[in-house]
């Protein structure tokens, strides 16, 4: 058996559930939302939520501090724009850095 890739042993069960819900729905907000008892703006907003973890995710990083507020943001401990904006502003400190 293969080791599942990075982006989904990040995902907690209940983003698991979450996807499988989708996925038997055949991609169905609508469905998934009714199943749920919730609104399709919840609904949307969730998948919006697991695809920007995913992306964090999936994208491998070799600095130690990127690789840090990337698992922090995963993790729920960090929020996704956050995480955005320390990383950038940490990649231009680096670029700064270089050039002196």
């Amino acid at each position: 058996m293969t080791t599942p890739p990075p982006w989904i042993a990040d995902l907690d069960e209940q983003d698991l559930t979450f996807v499988k819900r989708f996925l038997l729905a055949s991609g169905s907000l609508k469905e998934v939302a009714a199943q749920y008892g919730v609104s399709y703006p919840t609904v949307r907003l969730r998948l919006d939520r697991l695809i920007q973890k995913i992306r964090l995710s999936d994208t491998t990083e070799a600095d130690p501090y990127v690789a840090l507020v990337k698992r922090l943001a995963v993790d729920d401990k960090l929020d996704f724009d956050t995480a955005k904006i320390l990383i950038a502003a940490y990649r231009e400190a680096q670029k700064k850095m270089e050039v002196e």
